[in-house]
């Protein structure tokens, strides 16, 4: 699995939420076309865990998190992936809002309180995301890029 692999396995999600309005509809829409036991996101997930594996996926550590910036671009989506257990990250807003991809490694684990599947924030929401119940990967697709890392 390389870097052009794996953004190849992304990029019909990046395709299929451009231009939509990011709220809960998407999250259903998401939930549909790639659901948590369909191939894309099993795909999506293997190469994940590839990736960390092979070093170039969650490369930085802070605070018992793993994560990294996969990808600058795709479809004017960044593509992010961070590894959890049961612990809180640091408080952020999505100013143009934010696309989750819940994968739990452990099958209890929630992300935000959402086991395996797709969770979508609208543009100016915040939160401090939280996984519960075990490890679980999160790939987030930001639009444009946009997150402001900020104290609660």
């Amino acid at each position: 699995m390389t870097k052009e692999d794996f953004q190849d396995l992304v990029a019909p999600v990046t395709l299929a939420v451009q231009g939509r309005v990011l709220d809960s509809g998407l999250a259903a829409d998401l939930n549909e076309r790639f659901p948590a036991t369909g191939l894309d996101f099993q795909a999506i997930q293997a190469a994940c865990a590839a990736g960390i594996a092979a070093g170039w996926m969650c490369a930085r550590e802070q605070g018992g998190i793993r994560f990294g910036r996969v990808i600058k671009d795709v479809g004017g989506y960044s593509v992010d992936v961070v590894e959890m257990a049961d612990v809180a990250g640091p408080h952020h807003r999505h100013p143009n809002g934010e696309i989750d991809m819940i994968m739990p490694i452990d099958r209890s684990a929630q992300f935000d309180g959402h086991g395996a599947g797709w969770v979508v924030y609208g543009p100016d929401s915040a939160h401090q995301p939280t996984v519960r119940g075990g490890k679980a990967l999160v790939l987030y697709l930001l639009p444009g890029g946009a997150i402001d890392f900020s104290p609660v």
